[in-house]
């Protein structure tokens, strides 16, 4: 019996000896698998050297000029801040619900590991906050995870508490904080607690309230499901918890608990969309503008990146005066969009020109692939009224969900009118409305930097400043006579309207203030043709326009921002002034890298006096010629000039006002040349162009804010200016010269120009 039992005991002992060795055997591999982890046969780990050297990605922002923000240029939505405008509040809900033991551990913390697993696996209490601690979760930020199989996840965890080690080490639990809350993310390519904080309540994070840092701090477990916008009832909820994990660690009192679990979540959702947004056509143009600069500074030696380099952008937009002009853009655009469509009824031509419905259709990513495919002309456009499918038909009411084909969708698309409206400030250069289109997501292209349209009788002005720079006085008389000019290939400009004008003659200042046509191409010829396309370029148009007699009724094709620019000529006394859509440029520290500001041109492309003249003529042109609707319809009293303009077939509408410090363009119509307005009571300047300003000036001269740009007056002109005009707007020709002249038969003549 004896051996037996001393057998059994060897047994044990040698059981235990095995079961001893094998957890030796099992604990020094896994040592040896930490090793390896740590020696970076599982992947690099970073130096502490690496480390301590980390840059953040962030984005750049573009803000107005009153330090608005309105958009930003990323790869990562980033904004970093420093830990002094972290609120104790957000710290302390940041701690309460993901890191109790913070300032207590050093990266790693075995006492919550071991707590939180028994909490969570037995007990299934989610209040106990995450196994990782805040250094371990930082460690993630820095260097997300790339695979899920479980392998990696041990690995992964491995690395993340052996960089967590190493980052304790390099700083210290402030500079910890900070590197969590500026790189955590917050979904939806948002990363860091200002971005968050700007895109949910649009305010800073040095200014969130308690409840709204509990709200945020809430995502971090699941951003999308505690998303406050796509979920509130599930983010309240988790809200409510961090406030009790908040209390339960002696941060606010249970008064307080109560106090903010009782608050909605009151959203203030702003997202950064490229697409949407104020100013999107702004924003797109200062991108543009950014990147030629930040090529030009990497030439130089720098390095730059507009989308990872944090850099701030002031730009010269007004933020009130964009939204109130965007506000009237849809106002007026719906109402003109309704009135153009019944106008053509049922044979507009988007629906009846199926030749120009086949032409857009060209231009399409479904025909050119179609055509890859080797079918006919005949079978693209075949199967395009064919592939019928549901799409989003946006309209100024918001938008259809329909089944429709891609020639459908060309025809709705295609009917749309649109627009481009500018407004510089005219003593300094600086834009402070742009709208380059009526949908930036659905209609990219530019109708202020990059469309060129003929400019109508906006182009009158021009002709008018070089007649009297050529010594014509404003008192001279020009007959209202249509005339044929046979060296012209017979062209005749006519006047829109029935008013019989062949006995007429008006002087400078009803011409041009009535936009008569016959007269402004017989200023032209006594000006000459040469001396009006001089005059053009000395006030800032370097388009080269084209050398013929139409050149008066505004044929040359300019750029809204081109014609801009040569107005400001007539409140700077001669002298244009560039145009300037960025003021600034600073690092993420906001220590200033450029700063841009409009010069004068050197060189007056008139007199003082001209420039009196013709402000004179164009407040004429409101006060009682083709822009009055300023003073009827809208009850303006502001002192302002203008002119309106409206191209050939009723293609292009055109409204330019003047006040002492503004310049404001605007053009409607549509992208189609091809299409016009039906007539030119719906398609004229005063009637589609105008309204954009007569609504937005009204809007300012209701805000005390604006008073600076409604309540001046242009300068009281002299003396010898107020003779210059003093005469009868119209002549009529005397009895024997109107006996003589038959009005049914066109005067020929050649033009002399």
């Amino acid at each position: 019996m004896k051996k037996k039992k001393r057998k059994s005991s060897k047994q044990k002992l040698s059981i235990l000896k095995v079961i001893g060795f094998g957890i030796l055997g099992l604990f020094t591999l896994f040592l040896l698998f930490i090793a390896s982890i740590n020696l970076g046969l599982w992947g690099k780990i970073p130096s502490k050297k690496e480390l301590s050297n980390f840059q953040y990605q962030m984005a750049s922002e573009v803000f107005t000029a009153d330090s608005i923000l309105i958009g930003k240029y990323y790869l990562y939505d980033r904004q970093p801040v420093a830990f002094e405008e972290f609120p104790e509040h957000l710290k302390q809900a940041l701690i309460s619900i993901e890191d109790e033991r913070f300032y207590d551990h050093s990266g790693i913390d075995y006492k919550s590991l071991i707590r939180v697993g028994l909490k969570t696996i037995l007990m299934n209490d989610d209040s106990a906050g995450g196994g990782s601690t805040l250094t371990q979760q930082l460690a993630k930020n820095l260097y997300p995870r790339k695979e899920r199989n479980k392998t990696n996840i041990v690995v992964d965890k491995i690395k993340e508490m052996i960089i967590a080690k190493r980052l304790e080490k390099i700083f210290n639990k402030d500079e910890i904080l900070t590197n969590y809350l500026n790189t955590v993310s917050f979904g939806d390519n948002t990363f860091g607690i200002e971005s968050a904080a700007l895109k949910f309540y649009n305010t800073r994070t040095k200014d969130i309230s308690t409840a709204q840092a509990a709200t945020l701090v809430g995502m971090l477990k699941a951003t999308y499901g505690y998303n406050p916008r796509l979920f509130p009832e599930r983010s309240i909820s988790r809200r409510n918890l961090v406030l009790r994990a908040m209390y339960g660690n002696n941060y606010i009192s249970e008064e307080h608990v109560y106090q903010f679990t009782q608050e909605e979540l009151n959203l203030d959702y702003r997202e950064f969309d490229y697409n949407a947004g104020i100013a999107p056509y702004f924003r797109e143009e200062v991108r543009k503008e950014m990147l030629r600069w930040v090529a030009d500074q990497n030439n130089n030696g720098s390095d730059y990146n507009l989308y990872t380099s944090g850099l701030k952008i002031y730009t010269s937009l007004n933020y009130k005066m964009q939204k109130l002009a965007e506000e009237v853009m849809v106002e007026h655009m719906t109402k003109l969009q309704n009135d153009f469509e019944k106008s053509y009824g049922k044979n507009a031509p988007w629906i009846k020109d199926e030749k120009l419905i086949q032409k857009i259709a060209k231009r399409t990513s479904s025909y050119k692939k179609l055509q890859k495919a080797n079918l006919t002309h005949e079978q693209i456009i075949d199967s395009l009224y064919k592939d019928n499918r549901k799409r989003n038909f946006i309209d100024w009411q918001g938008g259809n969900e329909v089944t429709a084909s891609t020639i459908d969708s060309i025809q709705h698309y295609t009917k749309f009118l649109n627009t481009g409206s500018l407004t510089i400030d005219s003593n300094n250069g600086d834009i402070l409305v742009w709208i380059g289109g009526i949908n930036f997501k659905q209609y990219k292209y530019d109708h202020i930097s990059q469309s060129k349209r003929q400019v109508g009788s906006t182009f009158k002005p021009i002709v008018y400043t070089a007649a009297l720079e050529q010594g014509i006085k404003p008192c001279s008389y020009f007959s209202a006579e249509e005339v044929e000019y046979d060296n012209l290939k017979g062209w005749s400009p006519g006047n829109s309207g029935d008013k019989d004008e062949a006995y007429l003659n008006y002087s400078m200042e009803e011409g041009l203030s009535n936009s008569v046509n016959t007269i402004a191409v017989k200023v032209l010829e006594k000006a000459g043709i040469n001396n009006v396309l001089k005059m053009a370029k000395d006030m800032g148009i370097d388009e080269k326009l084209p050398n013929e007699a139409s050149i008066a009724l505004g044929t040359g094709e300019i750029k809204i921002l081109d014609l801009a620019q040569a107005y400001t000529s007539y409140v700077n006394n001669g002298k244009h002034i560039t145009p300037n859509l960025i003021k600034r440029i600073t690092n993420n520290k906001d220590s200033i890298l450029v700063e841009f500001k409009s010069g004068l041109s050197s060189k007056a492309a008139f007199s003082k006096e001209t420039g009196q003249i013709m402000i004179e003529m164009m407040k004429s042109t409101v006060n009682s010629g083709t822009a009055t609707r300023l003073r009827t319809t809208y009850g303006l009293k502001n002192d302002m000039a203008g002119k309106t303009g409206t191209t050939q077939n009723n293609k292009d509408a055109w409204f330019v006002a003047l006040t002492p410090s503004l310049v404001h363009l605007t053009w409607v119509g549509l992208d189609q040349h091809e299409i016009g307005f039906s007539n030119t009571s719906i398609g004229q300047g005063a009637n589609a162009a105008l309204p954009m300003f007569g609504l937005w000036m009204k809007e300012l001269n209701q805000n005390k804010d604006f008073d600076k740009y409604t309540k001046r007056s242009f300068p009281k002109p002299s003396a010898s200016v107020i003779d210059a005009l003093n005469c009868d707007p119209i002549k009529r020709d005397g009895f024997f010269k109107r006996l003589f002249k038959n009005p049914n038969k066109k005067k020929t003549k050649k033009f002399n120009g």
